[in-house]
């Protein structure tokens, strides 16, 4: 086995994904730039996307699942009355529609607050028998796809005009925005497909504090140490979390996978485990008997 390569380097970079690079094109760069030895990204955005995509180093990527599951924002701009094979513009147009009536539009928006069923477009990750679904869609192939049940938590029509309309969107983790406005447009009796996406927020992270490629070329410059300073420690993902902090026997066994009582517990839920020394051991979970059990440790 060769040996591995890099920085042992932890911590989380918010990045702001620019338009036209994939998710994995965009991570390799960063991992390039960081000198990385280990890196992950937290939930695919389309190359069409842009916005906040953080990347989990090292021991963070423990937590990366975590943000996978979390709650996502994004601002998106809709085409009105055209169609595509994708459902956004990188797609042909197969299909055109009159105008819908603004009305009756904004009448329709309000029923998709809420838990909803939506089935993934064909151009998308979702794998089917092995393949991904992008890859049958661009040989010509359609399958059958079970729906999937989402959250549309809050929904604002920012702006209707000229045959666009504008979103902010708050949703739970697997929603397709492509699917969402294709299927907007549909109840209100036209078609529709994404011409602009921006992820604005994942679980606790929000856009403010995001670093562009050029912003992380200029700090490179500087040297690795002022490369690092964009980075945010593991435990951010987790802020939301209530933390406890472990005497030493405790965090001894914590650290070999026991679970241990905490007096004054949370009664239920995820923690954050800190030692005596406010070092973050990982995560736990509440067993409900006043014992926390570890489920990711950190070395």
């Amino acid at each position: 086995m060769g040996r591995k390569t890099g920085r042992p380097l932890t911590g989380i970079l918010l990045l702001d994904k620019p338009c036209g690079l994939s998710s994995n094109a965009a991570l390799q760069q960063v991992k390039r730039l960081f000198r990385a030895r280990k890196a992950g990204h937290t939930g695919s955005l389309d190359p069409l996307a842009s916005g906040l995509l953080p990347v989990c180093f090292g021991e963070a990527t423990k937590v990366s699942g975590f943000l996978l599951d979390a709650d996502k924002r994004y601002w998106v701009k809709a085409r009105l009355g055209i169609a595509t094979t994708t459902g956004d513009a990188e797609g042909e147009p197969v299909q055109e529609c009159p105008a819908i009536d603004d009305a009756v539009l904004r009448r329709t928006l309000p029923d998709f607050v809420g838990e909803r069923e939506q089935v993934p477009p064909m151009y998308s990750a979702v794998k089917h028998q092995g393949k991904r679904l992008y890859e049958l869609a661009r040989a010509g192939v359609e399958v059958e796809r079970q729906a999937r049940r989402i959250h549309i938590h809050a929904l604002e029509l920012v702006d209707l005009s000229d045959d666009y309309m504008t979103l902010d969107i708050r949703c739970s983790k697997g929603t397709y925005v492509r699917t969402l406005v294709e299927d907007m447009a549909r109840a209100a009796g036209g078609c529709a497909h994404v011409a602009e996406l921006r992820r604005l927020s994942v679980g606790p992270f929000e856009h403010e504090r995001l670093y562009g490629m050029d912003a992380l070329e200029a700090l490179a410059g500087q040297g690795l140490e002022a490369l690092d300073q964009s980075l945010l420690p593991a435990g951010a993902a987790l802020g939301h979390w209530p933390g406890v902090t472990l005497d030493a026997d405790s965090a001894f066994y914590v650290r070999r996978g026991q679970p241990v009582l905490v007096p004054r517990a949370p009664t239920r839920g995820w923690v954050r485990i800190y030692d005596g020394r406010a070092r973050l051991l990982g995560v736990g979970e509440v067993l409900g008997d006043g014992r926390i059990a570890p489920r990711r440790l950190f070395h």
